[in-house]
C-alpha cells in the first residue's frame, strides 16, 4: 500500500472527509512521527507496533569496483518492531501452499 493509497481508502471508509483533509491528515501524522524520530524519541502504537532508532556502529567496507578498503561512519538508522497484535494478524493470513496441502 502506498501512501496516495492510503489517503484514497481513508477517504472513502470516511465520507465526512475530503480527499484534501485526509492527505493533509496522512501528512501531518507522518510528519509527527518523522520529527520525534529524528529528535531520538520512541514511538509506540498499542497493537501496530513500535520505532525506534538504532546505532550503526562504524565499520570498514570495501569499494566493489576498486576493492579497497572504505571507512563506513556511524549511521543512526530507523527500526521498527511490530507488536503481537500485528505478527498475529500477519500470520493468520499465511498463505497455504500446493506442499502444506500435500503434507496434509
Amino acid at each position: 500500500m502506498t501512501r496516495s493509497d492510503l489517503v484514497a481508502h481513508l477517504s472513502e471508509r470516511f465520507g465526512q472527509l475530503t480527499q484534501r483533509d485526509t492527505e493533509f491528515a496522512v501528512k501531518t501524522i507522518l510528519d509527527a512521527m518523522s520529527d520525534a524520530l529524528a529528535r531520538g524519541h520512541r514511538i509506540e502504537i498499542r497493537g501496530f507496533g513500535s520505532f525506534s532508532i538504532n546505532r550503526r556502529p562504524p565499520r570498514m567496507g570495501r569499494n566493489p569496483r576498486s576493492g579497497e578498503q572504505v571507512l563506513i561512519p556511524e549511521k543512526l538508522v530507523p527500526h521498527f518492531k511490530p507488536g503481537k497484535a500485528l505478527r498475529e494478524a500477519v500470520d493468520a493470513q499465511l498463505p497455504v501452499t500446493d506442499e502444506d496441502q500435500q503434507a496434509a
